[in-house]
């Protein structure tokens, strides 16, 4: 059995919170969720697979965070292929990123297209009713999220690109109005060779600022000849320019121990796409999909993540493009 790392990052004994048999209509796996605070609820935006294998983005909402969770009637997100034909087979892996500036939340969404799967944009003040965007990457590209704020009066986002040649990369790019993306920068590289993040990585929740800098948790893919492995690092970037990569765990944080994560739809995945921080407890909340069936949650002394990126490997690496690569 995989190791899951060290025991940064807690699993609540209630696990798995959301299952199939929790969404009010015939389901297979509930899974990969964004999550938000939104007054005295914990929001969660989750993947719904439907029993023809399409995917919705539906609400569920908890007083604590843990448990009574309800689902809203109707998912906020499905496809609606007559206006958006990109999302012909389903909307999938939400992360959702509060905007000060325009009072909205940000769904950063794929949209999973004839041409393989891209990233749209929605926005949202409520979780109860959602303009889309449309997409804004082409593609192959997924595992998509915004900052919260601007950079030199752009906005930011986070998301991963595969190309048809090498490995799978996090790049960052920038646009004046959320609609027309541009300056794409290579920021963070899946490394080689026996890494447990050797070949693919991406985005696990949106960047947490912190007084350091932006917090980042990614996931790693370690391909086996039983499979691939999904699991989690983490990795710190500059407050001011978040294409400077400042730490970089070399070890995962958190990866897939649990029967619920060891066995699924797509077992030993965990997969994390949401977290909320409690500052005056100091506690962080992760919430993540497990092997592509059900819903869990991990916590963990904020601080003491903090702590851990802080003591990892310093890089203060900036890439401008992808032709020092090592594919």
């Amino acid at each position: 059995m995989p190791s899951g790392g060290p025991s940064l990052f807690l699993r609540s004994d209630a696990n798995p919170i959301l299952t199939a048999g929790d969404v009010p209509y015939p389901a297979n796996s509930v899974f990969n969720p964004g999550a938000a605070t939104v007054g005295d609820e914990t929001i969660l935006l989750v993947r719904v697979e439907d029993l023809r294998g399409i995917s919705q983005l539906h609400v569920a909402r908890s007083p604590d965070g843990i448990s009574a969770w309800r689902f809203d009637p109707e998912p906020l997100l499905r496809s609606d292929v007559e206006h958006y034909p990109e999302e012909i087979w389903g909307c999938e892996d939400p992360r959702l990123t509060w905007l000060p500036e325009r009072e909205e939340w940000a769904i950063a969404y794929t949209a999973y297209s004839r041409r393989g799967p891209l990233v749209s944009l929605a926005m949202t003040k409520d979780f109860r009713s959602v303009q889309r965007l449309g997409p804004v990457m082409p593609p192959e590209d997924k595992d998509a999220a915004l900052f919260p704020r601007r950079f030199d009066g752009r906005w930011a986002m986070i998301h991963r690109p595969s190309p048809l040649r090498g490995g799978a990369h996090m790049w960052i790019s920038f646009s004046p109005d959320l609609r027309h993306w541009g300056d794409h920068t290579l920021i963070l590289e899946a490394r080689d060779g026996a890494w447990w993040d050797a070949g693919k990585i991406g985005l696990g929740p949106p960047p947490l600022e912190t007084t350091e800098g932006w917090l980042m948790m990614y996931h790693g893919v370690h391909a086996t000849s039983d499979g691939p492995i999904y699991r989690m690092g983490l990795a710190l970037l500059d407050l001011d320019d978040p294409r400077i990569v400042l730490h970089r765990t070399d070890e995962w944080v958190f990866g897939p121990i649990a029967p619920y994560e060891i066995t699924g739809d797509v077992g030993r995945v965990v997969f994390p796409g949401g977290w909320v921080l409690d500052a005056p407890d100091d506690r962080l909340l992760l919430y993540y999909g497990a092997a592509d069936t059900s819903v869990g949650v991990a916590t963990a002394r904020f601080s003491e993540v903090l702590a851990r990126i802080l003591a990892s490997p310093a890089t203060g690496l900036r890439r401008t493009s992808d032709a020092a690569g090592t594919d």
